[in-house]
């Protein structure tokens, strides 16, 4: 079994990328206290790449992973062809999972949270620096 070091960010690529490039540049700042280790560093996917090879590069950084955070955009709980399908996985895995809401709501938002996570143990938090790095410091830890 491989070695979970890493923290996956499941999102709405065609919307959301900017908060994802957030939170890697907040990674990357030596004044502010977020670490992790970006599961999407590991087996880079090609656009031209099939639905089947993006899913098992997909199946294989989640091997690695000890905590997903999903970024629960406008769209998000609509996306099924990855964004579900990645969901499904992290819970099948027992991965713990932070529901960061981009609209900074703190706690469950039943308006965008995929249906899927509204009756499992996750965290739900907003979208605020002090609220990503208190819970990847201690979530993951549960």
């Amino acid at each position: 079994m491989a070695y979970r070091n890493k923290t996956y960010i499941c999102f709405d690529a065609d919307i959301d990328m900017r908060y994802y490039n957030l939170l890697k540049a907040w990674k990357e700042n030596e004044n502010i206290d977020i670490l992790f280790h970006n599961a999407h560093e590991i087996n880079t996917i090609r656009p031209w790449s099939s639905e089947e090879t993006i899913k098992r590069n997909l199946r294989e950084r989640m091997k690695n992973t000890k905590l997903i955070i999903v970024l629960i955009g406008e769209k998000t709980k609509n996306l099924y062809k990855y964004v579900r399908w990645e969901i499904e996985l992290a819970l099948s895995m027992d991965i713990p999972i932070i529901a960061v809401n981009l609209n900074k709501v703190n706690g469950i938002d039943n308006l965008r949270c995929p249906p899927i996570l509204r009756d499992k143990p996750v965290l739900h938090i907003p979208f605020k620096r002090k609220a990503v790095e208190h819970s990847l410091k201690y979530w993951s830890e549960i």
